[in-house]
């Protein structure tokens, strides 16, 4: 089998790269740089992981990540920029809600107020269980609107978020966060260009012996060391399979599931009828609503979030539920003519994406300590690398490509001292 970059399945490399994210195609170009033979390989047919950018009717719309977290410290908003691309800087508006509709000014502030008050809760008293979900009776009027903002920021509910995980993500990142407006997705994937890549490949075993072997739906690799860069709801469903065994690795995994947030993008037939960069949130008495982004970088689209178990439910209804839940919060809140000028143009479903299963890692509780296990090397030819395994820029971009600089470093050390 032969891919797109010439590369033939037989060929003997030095680095085989399973997982052409962005912390895949980080580990990559490091490794290309200094003279490494390379292969990315990858199960989709497409590029770039969790970092995905379709083109709809001419527009750029990021299916997966879209802003640049962190921007000031962020490598990738770095590199962005000496590339020439252009960065949008402008603060996000989904704290505030459009004209008040649907929720007074004044619960506004109660509910915020309220979820302050729980940040420093956890950082005072956290609970001894390290489970959030501890720290807010369930009966608090505020638990259904912070269950909500837990399920749009960690993909997942107070029940199953750890404490320790979610203060160490929270003290390390800022409020300055940017926009691609030619899509976050695009720009990964624009610098795996010339990289050697096998396409629509699946990995099913690794095996360390004097080489290490991949076993893939392509056929075998031979590759000299591997960098595994896969989702770790992959690793923990047992997809690839490794000998010698690494399930202290695996186990960690478990520990890191992916939470779920997904998009619905929706036209507007009458884009003046509501200002560009606006926000709504759906409800505040119940955590199954939506965030509606409206008029994203002034385009003609609504970006609706939704997350956690609500958005799995949707998931499992069917490809159309979660654009006609969007539609009908709408309608609640914009009214019914508006509402009748929404067509849905895309929706994601990352947890029925049989190659990922979901958006990005949290630790469940008493699990924090395992990011610091899954990025430990197994050995100096094999390690992990992606967004669960950064310590505190996990479920980001740029902590995936961080952590894919972090293994290509590693095994570079290795290959350099397996020569002498």
């Amino acid at each position: 089998m032969e891919d797109q970059g010439g590369f033939i399945m037989s060929d003997r490399v030095d680095v085989a790269i399973v997982g052409a994210g962005a912390a895949g195609i980080a580990a990559a170009r490091s490794l290309a740089s200094r003279g490494r033979s390379i292969l990315l390989v990858e199960a989709l047919p497409r590029l770039g992981g969790r970092a995905h950018t379709d083109r709809i009717a001419g527009v750029p719309l990021d299916l997966g990540c879209g802003w640049l977290h962190s921007a000031e410290r962020n490598p990738l908003a770095a590199l962005a920029e000496a590339r020439g691309e252009p960065l949008d800087r402008r603060r996000s508006a989904w704290h505030k809600q459009l004209r008040d509709l649907g929720i007074p000014a004044g619960e506004q502030r109660d509910a915020w107020a309220a979820y302050e008050r729980f940040g420093e809760a956890l950082r005072r008293e956290p609970p001894p269980s390290d489970r959030a979900g501890d720290a807010l009776a369930a009966t608090d009027r505020w638990r259904p609107f912070i269950d909500g903002l837990s399920s749009f920021m960690n993909g997942t509910e107070l029940e199953r978020l750890s404490v320790a995980d979610f203060l160490a993500y929270d003290d390390a990142a800022s409020e300055n966060n940017w926009r691609l407006p030619g899509g976050y997705g695009a720009f990964i994937v624009s610098l795996a260009r010339e990289l050697p890549i096998a396409l629509g490949t699946r990995v099913t075993s690794i095996a360390q012996g004097r080489d290490i072997t991949l076993e893939t739906s392509g056929g075998p690799i031979t590759t000299r060391a591997a960098i595994v860069a896969v989702p770790t709801t992959m690793l923990a469903r047992g997809t690839i399979r490794f000998a010698p065994a690494v399930d202290d690795h695996l186990h960690a995994a478990a520990g890191l599931p992916l939470g779920l947030a997904d998009k619905i993008f929706l036209s507007i037939a009458d884009p003046d009828s509501v200002p560009p960069e606006s926000h709504l949130l759906g409800r505040l008495d119940r955590a199954a609503t939506g965030s509606h982004y409206i008029r994203p970088l002034g385009r003609p689209v609504i970006e609706t979030f939704l997350g956690g178990a609500h958005a799995q439910a949707l998931e499992d209804e069917g490809e159309a539920a979660a654009a006609a839940f969007a539609i009908e919060e709408l309608r609640h809140l914009l009214g019914a003519d508006f509402a009748r000028g929404l067509t849905p143009i895309m929706a994601t479903r990352w947890a029925h994406e049989p190659t990922i299963g979901g958006s990005y890692s949290h630790a469940l509780p008493g699990r924090a300590d395992a990011r610091k296990l899954l990025r430990t090397p197994v050995s100096e030819r094999l390690c992990f690398a992606g967004e669960a395994c950064s310590p505190v820029d996990f479920s980001t971009a740029h902590g995936a490509w961080e952590s894919g600089l972090a293994a290509a470093d590693w095994i570079e050390r290795g290959l350099r001292r397996e020569k002498a």
